[in-house]
């Protein structure tokens, strides 16, 4: 165990020390705290110059139907040819112009809006919603129908999702924010699992190749040397992870205290103006009750440890095959056709994702949250929907024990790869090696 220890020690120690380390670790809190601060940074400092539109309509369908606003005015010139319009567009009377062609049918079908800098995406959305709703109107009369009693008819439904346990409490639901917790969950422990497994193959397949394990294997032996290796380089996922969370929400309260955000009014603000930018839709109290339900709908305290429990024991059993892959080869190339078996269950695991959500109950969603190379991930995607306690409790089990079988099936390869060189390997060859003691 104290051989262990050092070896887990060294890889630690080395690998928190690479630049490469330095680098994702302070980079990608950063990231993440960016998708958060820059909307708030240009919601808060956005200003929308006043720009003024002139509309020449052919086709007399929307001359009366745009309405100004604090952003943009509306004029509408009758009679005047489009060129002269455009001429005004190029020496700044306008900044730009709507153009509506006559049309040879009862209904307008196109439209054209002539400018010299890029529309804004508000205006552009504005004008089409407008002109579809005079369209909408227009036809309506046609065929007698007053537009007024069609608006006052519709109706939004708010339909809310209960899910009841055995003891009949009920519990509501959000398929939505569900689904984009668990796509995350999923691709987190995706990602960790193949970039720090490879990382374990890599340095064991550079050690092969330079020698150096020769002069390891005279002091440790190769199962201590492969457990250190793998334990070595979770300690450094973990630590990773750990340090992206910490300093993501220094950044984030950080930033927030610079801007005012932790200002209630200020805060308020930044919400409404962002949600202004994105949707035109003012965020009300219902709204914030909306989302005060949504995070209470979530059990954060299962879904952390199922996150920590899932990514610690995935990575443990495919670390191990990637340690027994990286003793087979002497370089990079040579490890493709090996690296394939076990790479197809994660990817297949990996698409699961977009099908679990749509029914996390059904037996196949079961069966991928069941089997160990596959359960790491689907399981993450279906524990925010509600899984019971018994099948979370026998997935643990059985990703446990087969990464304990794994552990010395990888054993086997690794104690007699790990001194092979020149040598074209086949899984024939591979298989004999698990018959010696």
């Amino acid at each position: 165990m104290n051989k262990i220890g050092l070896i887990i020690k060294r890889e630690y120690l080395t690998r928190v020390r690479k630049r490469s380390f330095l680098i994702l670790t302070f980079l990608g809190p950063i990231l993440m705290a960016a998708i958060y601060i820059i909307p708030i940074m240009l919601a808060l400092n956005s200003s929308t110059d006043h720009l003024r539109v002139a509309v020449v309509d052919e086709s007399r369908w929307f001359e009366n139907s745009f309405s100004n606003t604090k952003d943009h005015t509306f004029v509408t010139m009758p009679g005047q040819p489009i060129d002269s319009v455009k001429e005004m567009v190029k020496t700044g009377v306008f900044d730009m112009a709507l153009y509506v062609p006559p049309t040879q049918l009862n209904i307008p079908s196109n439209a054209v809006v002539y400018s010299i800098r890029q529309v804004p995406m508000e205006v552009e959305t504005y004008i089409s919603s407008v002109m579809e709703k005079e369209i909408e109107d227009q036809k309506l009369m046609a065929k007698g129908v007053d537009p007024e009693i069609v608006s006052a008819v519709k109706t939004d439904v708010n339909l809310q999702i209960m899910r009841m346990d055995e003891k009949g409490n009920e519990k509501e639901t959000f398929t939505e924010v569900q689904f984009a917790l668990g796509l995350i969950l999923a691709i987190l422990v995706y990602m960790f699992i193949m970039f720090f497994g490879g990382q374990v193959m890599q340095g064991v397949s550079e050690e092969k190749t330079n020698r150096i394990i020769e002069v390891i294997i005279s002091s440790v032996k190769p199962f201590q040397l492969m457990m250190g290796k793998i334990i070595g380089v979770s300690l450094v996922a973990l630590t990773q992870f750990v340090l992206w969370i910490v300093l993501t929400l220094v950044l984030y309260l950080g930033f927030s205290t610079y801007l005012g955000l932790s200002n209630p009014e200020m805060l308020s603000q930044g919400t409404v103006m962002a949600q202004e930018i994105t949707s035109n839709d003012i965020m009300s109290n219902e709204s914030v009750q909306n989302i005060l339900q949504i995070v209470q709908s979530i059990d954060f305290g299962t879904i952390i440890t199922c996150f920590l429990i899932f990514f610690i024991l995935g990575y443990l059993l495919y670390a191990t095959l990637y340690a027994a892959i990286g003793s087979l080869v002497d370089n990079n190339t040579d490890s493709q056709q090996f690296t394939l078996p076990v790479t197809v269950p994660l990817m297949v695991a990996f698409f699961s994702t977009f099908y679990i959500p749509n029914n996390p109950d059904s037996s196949l969603s079961v069966w991928f949250s069941m089997i160990p190379f596959t359960s790491p991930i689907s399981m993450m995607v279906r524990i925010p929907f509600g899984v019971p306690i018994w099948q979370i409790v026998v997935s643990i089990l059985l990703l446990a024990i087969t990464f304990v079988f794994m552990t010395w099936f990888a054993a086997k390869i690794y104690r007699t790869g790990i001194l092979m060189y020149g040598k074209k390997l086949s899984y024939k060859e591979i298989f004999k090696w698990l018959k010696y003691k």
